[in-house]
């Protein structure tokens, strides 16, 4: 499946897809079922993560505000628990969803990596696991990839069930990308190569 890209501006959609293997993405309507267990089950809201965007944001509107508890690059972030709105104001930021066992994460990881090396002193580079919403790992699976691969950028986990359907997540990996006043500007359902990451983000910034 190919990555998606939404945006309020005038984009190629179909621009820097080079690899094949990087524009995988594990849907997540056959994972529904885990969803709502690990959001508690009979919660309306934890089963309506599909098919009920209502209340979900889109290009333009401000990032919902969810709680994030860090793995790593605390020093960056401030603290160790932090919350995504207290990050707005200095730099745009690059919310990466991700999982410890979701195969194409894995796959955009080292391109992630090499972007925060280039690019950290413009923009924040941020992963956060939601795995244990979507049935692709928990917290040790997490931190395990992120040693394995070597991965230094700022990354966490959510207790938020509902950042799924905030922003609709219908995918994974997801990336959104937000500016520096805390709106979306684009979104990105699939893993991303480091052209395609490089190019949304320069759009970012100028704009």
């Amino acid at each position: 499946m190919r990555g998606n890209s939404t945006s309020t501006q005038p984009t190629g959609q179909n621009s820097g897809r080079k690899k094949s293997k990087l524009r995988l993405v594990i849907p997540l309507t056959l994972v529904l079922a885990v969803a709502a267990i690990a959001c508690g089950g009979s919660d309306s809201s934890s089963t309506s993560i599909v098919g009920d965007g209502a209340s979900s944001t889109s290009s333009g509107d401000q990032a919902p505000d969810f709680n994030i508890t860090m793995f790593q690059g605390e020093d960056v972030v401030g603290s160790q628990d932090v919350s995504l709105h207290s990050l707005f104001g200095e730099k745009p930021i690059v919310l990466n969803f991700w999982a410890g066992l979701c195969p194409p994460c894995r796959a955009e990881m080292p391109d992630l990596q090499e972007f925060n090396e280039k690019f950290e002193d413009r923009t924040l580079l941020l992963g956060i696991n939601l795995g244990q919403f979507t049935g692709l790992g928990n917290q040790k699976d997490a931190r395990d990839l992120l040693e394995e691969l070597e991965v230094t950028y700022p990354a966490g986990f959510t207790t938020d069930a509902n950042v799924i359907q905030d922003y609709r997540v219908v995918g994974m990996p997801t990336t959104i990308f937000i500016d520096k006043d805390g709106n979306i500007f684009n979104k990105w359902t699939g893993a991303l190569n480091g052209s395609v990451l490089e190019d949304k983000t320069l759009e970012m910034l100028d704009q």
